[in-house]
């Protein structure tokens, strides 16, 4: 009888380290796992900043959907300008400007090179597959759109606009973003329930998410 109160003891002391060591270890992996994924969630929303913005330089205004923006970075081209020489203090104090040192050497005025000393002068645009510049060729762009760890292929939410300030100014806006419990799917749940919970009580959109559709905010992301 007393082995068998000591087998009793000796698992219950077991089952109790067990509970004492899972207890400190749990919250740790936790935060591992949570931190991996973050960083692989923001690095596709600073993916999805970078392409809207050279959709903006382009046309003016921000994509409102995936198969726009990945269109626009798998097929356009974004101008560059290469440039060669400066005009001196002189040359603008006697009214040459930038624009008209370019056409004239853009249209090979000989007479007015050596007048104005535009010998080194050189301004040529040309273009630049947007993709190769800003991701490299080998960058899996039809990708941008998914969120990374999401168990059944979920996309990030895109939405674009414009909205007007107290001084009346239109400035284009969008948002991207993502839920914890899309990117966190599998991690413990009471624990992604309890940052839903916190981020609720002071009013933060429970999630990752770059922009903001209701305020002009730079294109941050919400954990910067």
């Amino acid at each position: 009888m007393r082995l068998f109160f000591r087998i009793l003891l000796i698992i219950a002391v077991g089952l109790s380290v067990y509970l004492c060591v899972d207890s400190i270890l749990r919250p740790i992996h936790f935060n591992r796992e949570k931190d991996i994924r973050f960083n692989a969630v923001i690095g596709r929303l600073i993916d999805i900043r970078k392409a809207q913005v050279e959709f903006r330089n382009y046309h003016g205004l921000y994509a409102n959907d995936f198969d726009t923006l990945i269109g626009f970075v798998k097929h356009g081209y974004i101008p560059f300008v290469l440039k060669e020489g400066v005009l001196s203090d002189k040359q603008l104090e006697d009214g040459l400007t930038e624009e008209k040192a370019a056409e004239i050497v853009y249209k090979k005025r000989t007479r007015e090179i050596k007048r104005w000393g535009l010998e080194g002068f050189r301004r040529d645009t040309f273009y630049a597959n947007v993709l190769d510049t800003i991701f490299g060729k080998n960058y899996p762009i039809d990708s941008l759109r998914y969120v990374p760890y999401a168990r059944n292929n979920e996309q990030f939410e895109l939405r674009a606009g414009d909205i007007t300030t107290t001084s009346g100014l239109i400035v284009r806006v969008f948002e991207a973003r993502t839920p914890y419990e899309v990117f966190m799917a599998g991690m413990d749940k009471q624990e992604v329930i309890n940052m839903r919970l916190k981020a609720e009580k002071y009013d933060k959109y429970p999630g990752l998410m770059v922009g903001n559709i209701f305020e002009a905010n730079n294109n941050a992301g919400n954990w910067e």
